[in-house]
């Protein structure tokens, strides 16, 4: 039996089938968040007002310092996303990096806009998800 058609076998599997999905999906909602990620960099970079100022606590930067974090998170995950899509190797790996770090940032953004940081906390999950699905798969 030769590589390509044991290849072909698996993508025709519904294994192959579910990790394909996957691995689309995960692109997708990586280059997704990402985007937002950017518009939210942009957005706190740009206009320092846009965010309520809450409480003081423990992981408190200035805005502008906020936005540099998420504009360069956002613009990594998209390149990242892209790669998943592209079905290169490296991008699973860095994928489930970008999505832990992208979880973290909005967890210690969430004072300033806690509604939006639950959400992307929560997509980031599903990406981490996704992509240890794709590796424990392969």
């Amino acid at each position: 039996m030769s590589t390509t058609s044991s290849h072909r076998d698996y993508e025709n599997s519904t294994k192959g089938a579910w990790a394909l999905g996957g691995a689309a999906f995960a692109g997708v909602m990586l280059a997704t968040l990402g985007a937002f990620q950017a518009l939210q960099g942009i957005a706190a970079i740009a206009d320092d007002e846009v965010y309520v100022r809450g409480i003081k606590y423990a992981y408190q930067f200035d805005l502008t310092t906020w936005g540099w974090i998420h504009l360069i998170l956002g613009v990594v995950a998209i390149a990242t996303g892209i790669g998943i899509l592209a079905q290169q190797t490296w991008a699973n790996a860095v994928g489930i990096a970008i999505a832990f770090l992208s979880a973290l940032s909005s967890f210690a953004f969430m004072p300033y806009y806690p509604f939006w940081s639950i959400t992307i906390l929560a997509f980031d999950i599903f990406v981490i998800w996704a992509l240890c699905s794709i590796l424990a798969n392969d």
